[in-house]
């Protein structure tokens, strides 16, 4: 694919990445606003975010498999015209289960835009720069949580949720604005080998990455997904706190963002062994400094930066891993992410439920993480030659 102007080409993915990042995450600040909104409870309304989760994991190979017929151009529109009208749907829900199936339409377009995202991103870079121009992609995702999803949950909690939605929308259009404008026009798509690239994504070491992936994202989820009532119960938060705190994750998944970039760069496998191992010492350790405002937000910076760093050498040991259907097993990834984020989800969930105290939510996701770092270590180093990938994009 030649690009004339790659840094565009970034931008314009990166403004949609922004968009995505912020329905998929300002739901875990407004849970009470939205339980209560809705007549549900807590544990329920974080359903809401297993339901995208979930719509993510299957929208990722189905909507990657049927739009690859078309150029990357057209495909990334359509899937951003599928983000809006759900965010649309889910400002005009009148109850739970509505704004439960409007949940699950918008996260049709996820995987499957990061997934094309990527391989385009991938494509206009030289390939020792791949990682990085994938984070370059993400840094939409993690500026997100420092602008988009506190702004959500400030107008969530403020005006009310369903305004909140309703602005995401209009990030929607921006973004189709965007990629019609930075990427090549007449570019067209193909007929996917299905049957060979689905071979492709059934080799163990491509099943084995992607476990890693869904581990690692689980350890993500297990807290971010209930980081509203955590720090509620463990740090005497204010609504302002919780925004505050918000901010400070998003901060920290800026700076995890680009250091996993770099260091995938380097290695993959090094990169994923070191942040997994700080993050599950992180999580682990989390509820003896979560009693002061000062601990918390240390907390959650640091969280923030390892817990995103984990992104970029997890998604490139899958594309490299499938380097004959990239954007396949990138979409399918995206979708493993989100399978640990309801696993995550459903985890910190459990936890709640059982009355295990809000404190035993940081270290279960320290354990997925442990957890991640062991498979990575069982699969030994991954093979980094991208010539493969090189070749197909």
């Amino acid at each position: 694919m030649s690009v004339l102007h790659p840094k565009r080409v970034l931008f314009a993915l990166a403004i949609g990445a922004f968009g995505i990042g912020t329905t998929e995450f300002a739901p875990m600040g407004l849970l009470p606003v939205i339980a209560e909104g809705v007549n549900a409870s807590i544990p329920s309304a974080g359903m809401l975010v297993t339901a995208y989760a979930i719509g993510v994991m299957v929208g990722a190979p189905i909507m990657t498999l049927l739009f690859s017929r078309f150029g990357k151009r057209a495909a990334l529109m359509l899937l951003m015209s599928i983000f809006t009208v759900g965010n649309l749907l889910s400002a005009l829900s009148p109850d739970y289960y509505t704004l439960l199936i409007s949940r699950l339409i918008t996260s049709l377009n996820h995987g499957a835009f990061f997934g094309l995202g990527a391989v385009v991103a991938a494509s206009v870079v030289p390939k020792e720069r791949q990682a990085s121009a994938i984070a370059s992609m993400f840094m939409g995702l993690t500026i997100a949580n420092i602008g988009g999803v506190p702004a959500a949950t400030w107008i969530g909690q403020q005006i009310g949720w369903r305004m909140a939605f309703a602005g995401t929308a209009v990030l929607g259009l921006i973004a189709i604005a965007a990629l019609w404008y930075a990427l090549p026009k007449g570019e067209r798509g193909s007929v996917p080998p299905v049957r060979k690239e689905l071979a492709v994504i059934g080799r163990a070491n491509v099943l084995l990455a992607m476990a890693t992936t869904v581990l690692g994202a689980g350890a993500m989820f297990t807290l971010y997904t209930y980081v509203a009532p955590v720090l509620t119960a463990l740090t005497g938060a204010s609504a302002v706190f919780v925004t505050l705190g918000l901010v400070l994750i998003g901060v920290g998944f800026t700076l995890g963002n680009s250091l996993g970039g770099r260091l995938a760069d380097w290695s993959l496998d090094g990169a994923a062994r070191i942040v997994l191992a700080i993050l599950a010492v992180i999580m682990l350790s989390m509820p003896l400094v979560l009693g002061t405002h000062v601990g918390a937000a240390l907390a959650l910076l640091v969280w923030g930066v390892f817990t995103f760093a984990v992104v970029p050498p997890l998604q490139m040991r899958v594309m490299t891993a499938a380097a004959e259907a990239p954007g396949l097993a990138s979409s399918i990834n995206v979708g493993a992410f989100n399978l640990g984020n309801a696993l995550g989800a459903a985890l910190g969930g459990a936890v709640i439920s059982l009355d295990l105290g809000y404190a035993a939510v940081p270290m279960a996701g320290g354990l997925l993480a442990a957890s991640a770092l062991l498979l990575v270590w069982l699969g030994g180093r991954t093979h980094v030659a991208r010539r493969g990938m090189g070749e197909a994009l």
